[in-house]
């Protein structure tokens, strides 16, 4: 990049110009990379993360957490040159589009690429944020002959990217980072039976209770999180596994990106793995597992349904862990060894020998003695 790259406030709706900063990731002059998240928006119909589409600096920012923002507007730049000085007056803002197809999110620089090439809107794929970038590709596609639809997705019923994270607590907020981290899905809302409807948890809106998922899911919403971490009782975890079925959701594996999983490693639907955890050749993680960050799950182990393996937890080779047991923070799990179902393996404990179904192992505890 040789000139400073302007950031714009991209149209969600177009029937709904404003848009709120919902969270702000950006200070003035920090370094960015392409890519990096920016800040998260949100509509009353949606939400979406605007993320950087050059390297350089923010200069200029014009907006902070919690201002609403109209489509066009300039949100900071992003300049190879720290110095650069950005212009004193505010760009005048772009005229609303009225003319995009319903349901199409794209970037104003995207928008006006897409006006210059003279692209029909409508081949567009529903879901993503459209970026410059894959407007330019499609331009490539278009003057070599290829036909436009061939780029764009199939209109569906339902956004793939969306997704909602039932539970606001703690391990909430842990998955609401893991999906961000990912820069797959795109957060809809948390879902919480005890949080009250409205407030914020890390930028993300809290939609309701249990009573919601029928209209999220009328509204195209196929995807959830469970992050109920059910720490002192499991089973309020399955229920709320269950709930999400009933829904018609379904809870898709998913992995941080600094976490490392063997390409034998088979890992079932619901599955969560944390930053820095590692899981080995051929282990077998069962439906809703949870793998916390740094925790290491050797080759050959096998996870049943539900089972939380704690942060810093270590299973040797061939390890079995029960349904909805528990291996607290820091345990160590010698080769072979069998711990059964819904048994608690305190924080701190070594473990040399098979723990029978609902078998406590105190904290900092060596068993047998």
């Amino acid at each position: 990049m040789t000139t400073p790259y302007q950031v714009l406030i991209p149209l969600l709706n177009p029937n709904e110009p404003d848009a709120l900063i919902a969270s702000l990731q950006i200070t003035e002059g920090q370094a960015v990379t392409k890519g990096d998240l920016l800040c998260t928006l949100e509509t009353t119909k949606s939400a979406n993360d605007l993320h950087a589409e050059a390297d350089g600096y923010v200069i200029g920012l014009r907006a902070q957490a919690g201002d609403t923002c109209r489509a066009g507007d300039t949100l900071c730049y992003l300049s190879p040159d720290r110095d650069w000085t950005p212009p004193t007056s505010a760009t005048p803002r772009a005229p609303v589009e009225t003319s995009i197809p319903e349901g199409l999110r794209i970037s104003r620089p995207a928008l006006d690429l897409a006006r210059e090439k003279g692209l029909d809107l409508s081949t567009l794929p529903i879901g993503p944020m459209i970026t410059r970038e894959m407007v330019e590709k499609l331009a490539v596609s278009a003057k070599k002959g290829g036909a436009q639809a061939a780029f764009s997705a199939p209109v569906s019923a339902f956004d793939p990217t969306a997704i909602i994270v039932y539970g606001g607590g703690g391990h909430g907020k842990a998955v609401i980072d893991l999906l961000r981290a990912l820069r797959i899905y795109r957060i809809v809302g948390v879902v919480d039976d005890g949080m009250e409807k409205g407030v914020r948890v890390m930028g993300v809106p809290v939609l309701g209770g249990g009573e919601v998922l029928a209209d999220l899911v009328a509204q195209g919403v196929r995807q959830a999180v469970n992050a109920v971490g059910g720490i002192g009782n499991v089973g309020v975890r399955v229920k709320v596994f269950g709930k999400i079925a009933e829904a018609g959701l379904v809870c898709p594996p998913v992995v941080h990106p600094t976490a490392f999983v063997e390409e034998s490693a088979e890992l079932a639907a619901g599955v969560q793995v944390f930053p820095h955890a590692y899981v080995g050749s051929e282990a077998r993680v069962g439906y809703g597992v949870i793998v916390n960050t740094g925790a290491i799950v050797s080759q050959d182990c096998q996870l049943d349904d539900y089972a939380n393996i704690s942060p810093g937890a270590m299973l040797a080779g061939e390890v079995n862990v029960g349904a909805g047991a528990l291996v607290g923070m820091g345990v160590t799990v010698n080769l072979g060894v069998r711990i059964g179902a819904r048994a608690r393996l305190g924080n701190g404990a070594t473990v040399k020998a098979d723990v029978s179904a609902g078998g406590i192992v105190r904290a900092g505890g060596v068993w047998p003695d």
